[in-house]
Parts: structure tokens; sequence; C-alpha cells
């Protein structure tokens, strides 16, 4: 039987038995059955006004082409996550609080706010136009970042840095947008119908154009502003009671205000939407693409820089710091585990010991740098044991990345002269050939 390394004993119950007298509300049963059921019911109370306001038909055709830019969005959110992936039921609750609750919010706040400032000032142009520049991104914008609190506070395993952040606060609006778009494109379409407009002259050709080919990734901007500041607090150690509070609270306003820009961009003139299009939003999503992926990358060398010690002890084998550093690595040791050493269950196996050695460096950087939590010893042990557990296939899948990904080593030319070998072919270097024969 297989010795796991020594290693120092923890306590069992870190909570020090207090989960055994857990009140009944406050059972993971009872809360994961709230939160669905709230989420449930958002749903079909928004269902059922997007449909009122857009009609059956309506509501189908801004289904079918809202869907559309959903599955891409989500792609490259998860793409971005796939160093420490985080589970899927946050990034589900993400999307499900965006198109449910979010929305739900969103359209109850803003339609109030509307007509009561058209009640008191008796301008209802004014009125819309005040609606979607200050009220629509205050309300849309705390909407949505109580989807990234929630996972902060209650997921804060799962939640470590700047890209769990930019994850979740993208999924959520991302869902957001969805519901958006669907009552966006159903209007359109109805008015469409009753103007008899068709073709790309029609009203839904442009919100299509606009909202899908153009800006598909408006929402997720905003509110991944608001995602990074969750994500600073998160590495932040503890003790920096006021950054932790503040950073997350300057990406809401700073969401807000690019949120309100943009919004506000129809009032700056005929061509006011396609200069804040080009000068502020394509500029902006380069600049956070680049953060994210840089994030990315800084995240892969914490593997390469934190896992050796691990090595050094025996938990891991001396080639997966690197192997578990590299994206292309990690993706050959899957592939290697899926079609050699059985099938999709060793695949999996593979890229959740992927999974738990990243947290395990990520944990120990923080460790290092006076951030982690109470819970330090106990999180690392319980780590430790999950890639023991997963350990047989996974480091004969690693090993062989490690064999196939490495990269090739350069030989140098020895100082001294090279020659050909008497007889066989051109010498490598040219030189006279002694002939006993020649005079």
């Amino acid at each position: 039987m297989a010795i796991s390394p020594p290693y120092p004993s923890y306590p069992t119950d870190p909570t020090g038995g207090a989960g055994r007298h857990a009140h009944w509300w406050q059972r993971k049963s009872v809360r994961y059955g709230a939160l669905i059921t709230l989420l449930a019911l958002s749903g079909l109370v928004i269902l059922a006004l997007v449909r009122q306001q857009t009609g059956t038909q309506g509501f189908l055709v801004g289904l079918g082409l809202a869907v559309l830019p959903v599955p891409l969005l989500m792609a490259a959110f998860r793409w971005l996550d796939r160093v420490e992936p985080g589970p899927w039921r946050n990034l589900l609750f993400a999307f499900a609080w965006g198109a449910c609750a979010a929305a739900l919010i969103a359209i109850i706040a803003n339609s109030f706010a509307t007509k009561w400032i058209a009640t008191a000032t008796a301008d209802p142009s004014g009125a819309d136009t005040l609606g979607a520049t200050v009220i629509a991104p205050v309300v849309e914008e705390s909407a949505k970042a109580a989807a990234v609190l929630l996972v902060f506070l209650f997921r804060r395993r799962d939640f470590t840095g700047i890209v769990d952040g930019v994850v979740i606060a993208g999924v959520t609006a991302t869902g957001f947008a969805f519901t958006e778009n669907i009552l966006y494109l159903g209007n359109a379409f109805g008015t469409d119908q009753l103007t008899g407009d068709r073709g790309i002259a029609s009203v839904t050709a442009a919100t299509f154009f606009v909202r899908i080919v153009m800006s598909p990734f408006a929402h997720p901007l905003f509110t991944v502003l608001t995602g990074i500041g969750f994500g600073i607090s998160a590495l932040s150690a503890e003790r920096h009671h006021v950054r932790r509070v503040l950073v997350p609270v300057a990406g809401l306003l700073l969401a807000m205000g690019m949120h309100a820009m943009w919004n506000g961009s129809s009032t700056f003139g005929e061509y006011g939407f396609f200069a804040v299009y080009a000068m502020f939003m394509v500029p902006a999503f380069a600049l956070l693409t680049w953060l994210v992926i840089w994030t990315r990358q800084r995240e892969l060398r914490a593997v390469r820089e934190e896992l050796p010690v691990y090595a050094a002890t025996g938990w891991l084998a001396p080639v997966e710091p690197y192997v578990l550093g590299s994206m292309r690595a990690r993706r050959l040791a899957r592939q290697y585990a899926r079609r050699q050493l059985g099938g999709r269950a060793a695949a999996r196996a593979v890229a959740e010991y992927e999974a738990y050695a990243t947290s395990l460096a990520f944990l120990r950087r923080r460790g290092r740098q006076g951030r982690a939590g109470a819970d330090f010893l106990v999180r690392e042990r319980e780590l430790l044991l999950e890639l023991w557990a997963r350990r047989e296939v996974a480091r004969v899948a690693l090993d062989h990345a490690g064999r196939m990904a490495a990269p090739p080593v350069p030989v140098a030319a020895p100082p001294w002269p090279v020659y050909g070998v008497y007889g066989q072919g051109h010498p490598a270097v040219p030189y006279p050939i002694y002939n006993p024969y020649r005079t």
C-alpha cells in the first residue's frame, strides 16, 4: 500500500464542531433551495414581463437572435478561467442571476424611476434620457455586482484573484445582456410588424447589428470593471480593510460611468455613438483583454514557481511543476489520459489533478505574501490529499506531457575541429586528406 509523504496532523473539524449544531436555516440544502427558488421565480416573472411587452412572436424572434453571442462569450470567459477553473455551479449561478434576478430588478426599477421623473418634471422625453444615462447604469450595474459580491462572500475559496472576478462578472453580464437583447429585439420586431419594414432596412436588422454584431461585449465590459475590483480585493491582505472595501466600490463606480457614457452616446450628435465606440469602447476592451491575458500568464508563472517545494518533499514528481505551468502540456496530459489510460474518467482525473495543483500553488503564494487565512494548513492538507488520491493516473499522463512538451536542448558545437569519417562521404569540416600514394 502506498504511503503518503509525512505531513503534520490537522484538526478533523476546522469549525470546532459548530457545524453539528447549526440551525435549520444554516444548512446548505436550505440555502441552495432558497436560492434556486428565488432565481426560478425571478425567471418566471421576467419571462412574463418580456413576453407581455414583445408578444409571443416577438419574444421567440428575440430569443432566437439574442442567444447567438451567448456561447461565444461563455467560451471566452471559460477559456480565461482554464488555469484554475472554477466550479460550473458558480458560472450557472452567475448567468442565472444576470438573466433573471438582475434583469427583473433593472426592468422594475428603471420603469418606476423613469415614470416618476416624467411625472415630476412633466417632460417624458427628458425623463427617458435621464433614465437611460443616469438611472439605468446605477441600477443595472448594482444588480449585476450583487452576483459578484455573493460569490466573493460565500464561495471565497473559488474567488482568489482578478481572473475569478472577471469571469464571474462577465458571465453575470452575459446573462443580463441575453435577457435585455430579447426585449430590445422583440420590440424591434414588433415595430417592423406594425410598419411593414423588412430586410436590412428594418428596425430588427439595425438593432441586431448594433447589439449583437458591434457590441455583444458591452455589458460584460462594464461589469468586468467591478469584477476586477473584487479580484484586487481578494488579492489584498486581510489587514488592509480599507483597500478591500474601497477597490470594489471604485470598480463599480467605473462600471457605472462607462455604462452611462455608452447609454448617453446617442445624445452626443449624429455620430456620437460611433465616436464613443471607437474612442472608448474598443480601446477599453483591448486594454482589459490584455490585462486578463497578462494575469493568466502571471498565474501560470506562479504555478511554476510555487510547486517545486512540493516536488522536493515527494508530493509531486519533479517534472510536474513545469507541466502544470504550461497550458499546452496540460492539454497533452489530458489527451494522453483519454486515449491511453482509461477514457473520459482518466482525463477527468487528470483535469482535477491540474486544478487542485493550481489551487495549491495559489494558496502557497498567498501564504508567503501574508494573505492566507487562518485555515491555511487545513486547506493545504486537503489539496495535497486530493492530489495524492489521483496520482496514479495523473503522474503517468503528466510525465508523458513533460517529455512531449519539453523545449529542445540546444547542443553547442565543440570548440575543436570536427572531422568526417575516413571513406564515408564529405567531411563535416573541409580539410586536406592524407594520401600516402600521392606525391
